[in-house]
């Protein structure tokens, strides 16, 4: 009952937090840490636990299915290189840099238990980073990168964590050959069941012709593909990113009601269950400091220098980023960071979240052979300072680095974006309507008309009102009318969908003009 009370409680914060941030301009994430941070001084919520093991499978399928949503196949193609840079490169040198600190700076800890500690702060949570990026205006293309980096990084640290944290526990060495083998076999054992289960949805979906059924099961989809995935010691991370990329890439016109319902169900979801997640983590930290007082303040000293070294390897590697990033300008025009700016914002974003705080929770008191597990306490208080320093600090600074920083958020270029996919679609709608010829002229003029106010909806432009003759005309065909425009509208979300497929396209950007024509179509009698 009490845990059920602090969910109850942390989603109604979650909705007063979010519109107070929104007036305030700060990041509502970092507030809820906050939040949390004062609830567990009250006795109710202080008797909260969840186990450890039960927060990563209850919160991450959710919000990394609902995140990887906003990409694609096509952009995943383009940006691979830079990918594999910052979610299994950037992860790697982290996590050797961590340790190494953690060696010099943390009495007695073993190598093993450095490496595990290292891929406990390694991976930025792409939730953090959205849900804070929400309360400034940046460009995409950095806010894309950051998404696409965040989605795959959980993956490489959760592989080394366990692979170190079974050595550490044994007390043996960690075993590098087989860490590098057993992402590989994760991964691919991951990316077969992502497909695997997206083509059973999707062949039980054709058979049923309930919308709320249908999106209830998209609902239930991360889950159980995170489940699967991690029943077969494969990664539920990649599974849950595949499953999502796959979800979008079968997506057909006809499914306008379904994008409708999912989008709205998604964004509440999204919101509560960020909201409850990170007053978790709030929670969590004051328990862990009351926990873990015996070395509180040399453990707090040693957690800042880390947090020192992980920021700065993150910048360090950003700046290198820049060259890398410059040579394939042409290839990908989107990409970040381009910029000494670029690499100071994206390294502020490195916000660490969810899979720190899970991580450090489960590390046990003692080892196998029942001795006390080396470094436990300042393993688990370099986490705390970790995440008040990237996550609390950095969420509730944000704003601030981005006025200061004085980067441009490219409106015109996302706008310029937006008209052309709008002016594909649009044109796909008048082709359309030009092949039938089953209506008079000024009901096809009308119809045009109508689509044209559509299109200037969206590019921002004034539109044209159809004359009191094609009013009359309308209600004289309006049978034919009616089956004319499903069709034109149908088309034009056709095109829509597939400039969202195409390579150089922003998924979101797409997802927008995308709703436009939805609503239109759920409107439609």
């Amino acid at each position: 009952m009490t845990t059920l009370l602090m969910v109850i409680g942390f989603g109604a914060a979650t909705s007063i937090v979010v519109g107070i941030g929104q007036k305030v301009r700060l990041p509502w994430p970092a507030l809820m840490v906050v939040i949390g941070i004062v609830g567990a001084f009250i006795p109710t919520f202080a008797e909260v636990t969840i186990e450890p093991d039960l927060i990563l499978p209850l919160f991450l399928p959710p919000l990394l299915f609902a995140a990887a949503q906003k990409t694609s196949w096509a952009l995943f193609a383009i940006r691979w290189r830079s990918i594999l840079g910052m979610a299994v490169a950037l992860v790697g040198v982290t996590v050797a840099a961590v340790a190494g600190s953690a060696l010099l700076l943390i009495p007695g800890i073993t190598i093993a238990a450095a490496i595990a500690l290292g891929a406990m702060l390694a991976p930025p949570d792409p939730v953090a980073v959205d849900a804070v990026a929400g309360t400034v205006s940046i460009p995409r293309r950095i806010m894309s990168s950051l998404q696409s980096e965040g989605l795959f990084n959980d993956a490489a640290s959760l592989v080394i964590f366990q692979t170190a944290m079974a050595a550490a526990l044994a007390g043996t060495e960690v075993d590098f050959g087989e860490l590098i083998l057993a992402f590989l076999l994760s991964a691919v054992v991951a990316i077969a069941i992502g497909f695997a289960v997206v083509a059973v949805v999707w062949w039980v979906m054709s058979r049923i012709d309930h919308t709320i059924a249908r999106s209830s099961l998209m609902l239930v989809l991360p889950f159980g593909v995170y489940l699967l995935a991690e029943h077969f010691h494969a990664s539920g991370v990649i599974a849950v990113v595949v499953a999502a990329l796959e979800v979008r890439r079968r997506d057909v016109e006809g499914n306008s009601a379904e994008r409708v319902t999912q989008a709205s169900t998604w964004q509440v979801l999204e919101m509560l269950i960020t909201g409850i997640a990170f007053g978790l983590i709030g929670l969590d930290l004051r328990l862990i400091a009351e926990r873990e007082s015996g070395d509180l303040g040399q453990a707090v000293l040693i957690g800042l220098a880390i947090a020192g070294v992980i920021v700065l390897v993150r910048f360090a590697w950003l700046l290198l980023g820049t060259a890398l990033v410059a040579t394939r300008g042409r290839e990908d025009p989107d990409a970040a960071p381009l910029s000494v700016r670029d690499a100071v914002l994206m390294t502020w974003g490195g916000m660490r979240g969810l899979a720190t705080i899970a991580l450090a929770l489960s590390i046990p008191q003692v080892t196998a052979t029942g001795e006390p597990f080396p470094g436990r306490t300042y393993m688990v208080v370099a986490a705390a300072v970790v995440l008040l320093i990237t996550l609390v600090f950095a969420g509730l600074s944000f704003p601030t680095v981005v006025g200061w920083l004085g980067i441009d958020d490219e409106e015109e270029r996302e706008r310029a974006q937006t008209a052309q996919i709008a002016k594909r679609a649009y044109a796909a709608a008048l082709a359309q309507i030009k092949a039938d010829d089953t209506l008079p002229d000024e009901v096809t003029e009308a119809l045009r008309a109508r689509f044209k106010s559509l299109r200037t909806q969206l590019l921002g432009t004034p539109d044209d009102q159809a004359s009191a003759e094609q009013a009359a005309a309308f209600k004289e065909n309006r049978g034919k009318l009616i089956a004319v425009q499903k069709k034109a509208m149908q088309a034009a979300r056709t095109e829509v969908l597939k400039a969202r497929n195409e390579r150089g396209t922003d998924p979101e950007i797409a997802d927008r003009v995308l709703r436009r024509f939805d609503l239109q179509a759920v409107m439609q009698p």
